[in-house]
């Protein structure tokens, strides 16, 4: 994809910046729940809670910020959901210096990855029908939750959906802020946001000496590294080639990598570039020029190092809100990424069935062997198209293919 050779005009800046906070406000409203659960669970003071919260935040603000400079795409950079909830389960049992220990190993096992240039080769294997099936399978739980919560608050889920379809009906740019800026005030005018309790107060990073030790390498960091790739980085990576950016893989394991080691002792588990909030900056709603959406990853990274400055008072700000509003509102702004990438996923008779397979059983969100549903979904839609294309020409190789 080529870089912007125009200049950038004020209202250029308008739609990737409500695409960047909607992303942020789902990220932090939707699963930072589990990086608290962590820290209540591991007993964390409050001190390294917040050092926990300054880390991920400013690290992920500054590599997602940079990459999306340098490589002019909207390269959204995130902290590993499914390692917070892998942490939940170990951090109890293992001594805070050894965990900090084994962030130290699993982020060297993500720049040592990067330097070699295997995940990208892994990547580029891989059938764009399949691709576009597991995205959509990742995306189609966020799409049915738009409206799963009306049953429990029909009046909000209603009154977001209808504005939805009549702004879209006028401005397809500005229906996701349009229904941002509904949905909080209805919340405010049902008395349903309590911000008297929220007090602005700044972070303090906290240093941890890593220990290091070979129960905590197995136990944590070999498992922490084997998530975060499979559930985050494989995802991650075709979010970014399924709407069409062609940036490598490798820098941004390296540039994650070595924002996870730096801001390690400080608390932050593994950094990687994002799947789920990515798909919300890398489309068409966050501008109608792919070009310019890499503005979208400037402004999430501006907000990140904003929340991490303030610490948990931001990030508890958006935990506040409540989960059917945070739900209705992320479904929506994924419903275009959710139809781009299902008609990419059918677009191809030849590979319909497998990405088929592929969306499927991404969908059902099988977990084995502590290892989610993404990988398994990539795995069996890979395994099928092996079984029935496996050694065939396409036709178009066949074509090419001189006569005997």
């Amino acid at each position: 994809m080529k870089r912007p050779t125009t200049g950038l005009r004020p209202t250029d800046f308008i739609a990737p910046a409500i695409a960047a906070l909607i992303s942020v406000i789902v990220n932090y409203g939707g699963t930072f729940v589990l990086v608290f659960q962590a820290a209540q669970l591991a007993q964390l003071s409050a001190a390294q809670t917040a050092s926990w919260v300054w880390s991920i935040s400013v690290g992920v603000g500054l590599t997602g910020a940079w990459l999306s400079w340098r490589y002019r795409e909207p390269i959204i950079t995130a902290w590993s959901t499914p390692g917070a909830a892998f942490l939940a389960t170990v951090m109890p049992f293992t001594p805070y210096g050894e965990v900090i220990g084994a962030y130290v190993i699993s982020a060297l096992g993500f720049i040592l990855l990067g330097m070699s240039g295997a995940f990208e080769r892994l990547v580029r294997l891989i059938p764009g029908g399949i691709a576009a099936g597991l995205l959509a399978g990742i995306l189609l739980q966020f799409g049915v939750n738009a409206f799963g919560g009306a049953s429990a608050d029909p009046l909000l889920v209603g009154v977001m959906v209808v504005s939805y379809a009549v702004l879209r009906r006028f401005t397809s740019r500005f229906a996701v802020v349009g229904i941002l800026a509904i949905g909080m005030a209805l919340l405010l005018a049902q008395d349903r946001i309590d911000l008297q309790s929220l007090h602005l107060s700044l972070a303090a990073p906290v240093f941890q000496v890593p220990r290091f030790s070979v129960a905590a390498l197995l136990g944590v960091a070999l498992p922490l590294f084997v998530i975060t790739l499979t559930g985050q980085y494989m995802p991650g990576m075709l979010v970014l080639r399924n709407d069409g950016f062609k940036t490598s893989a490798n820098p941004i394991l390296t540039v994650t990598g070595l924002g996870s080691l730096v801001m390690a002792p400080f608390g932050a588990h593994a950094f990687n570039v994002a799947a789920i909030t990515a798909a919300i900056c890398t489309g068409k709603d966050a501008h109608e020029e792919a070009a310019k959406r890499y503005i979208a990853g400037l402004v999430c990274g501006l907000l990140y190092v904003t929340v991490g400055i303030f610490g948990v008072t931001l990030a508890a700000l958006f935990m506040v809100l409540p989960r059917t509003f945070i739900a209705t509102l992320a479904g929506l702004a994924l419903l275009g990424a959710i139809g781009g990438s299902l008609a990419q996923a059918m677009a191809d008779a030849r590979t319909r069935e497998t990405a088929l397979i592929t969306f499927l059983a991404t969908s059902a969100n099988v977990t084995l062997l502590g290892v989610g549903g993404a990988f398994w979904g990539l795995l069996a839609g890979l395994a099928v198209h092996g079984l029935i294309h496996g050694g065939r020409k396409t036709p178009i190789q066949a074509e090419a293919a001189p006569a005997k």
